[in-house]
């Protein structure tokens, strides 16, 4: 065996083993993400349902109405 196997050898003994992260880190850090999820899901769904209640929602019942006055000009049968 080298020299400079035995050094390297002695390096990883006494660094040790990378301590795993505490679990309480990992569900605060799950917490987070979670949350953050559920807000930008709840923004861009009332965004979405603002759009179609104030923007499409007037242009579609104004176009029944404009058939529902166009019909009611035709001459009965």
């Amino acid at each position: 065996m080298s020299a400079t196997e035995s050094e390297g050898a002695a390096i990883l003994t006494v660094a040790g083993a990378p301590k795993p992260r505490p679990r309480r880190l990992r569900a605060a850090f799950v917490a987070v993400l979670t949350a953050q999820y559920t807000l930008v899901a709840l923004a861009v769904g009332l965004t979405v349902a603002g759009i179609l209640r104030y923007l499409v929602t007037p242009q579609i019942v104004a176009k029944f109405e404009a058939i529902e006055a166009a019909l009611k000009r035709w001459p009965a049968p």
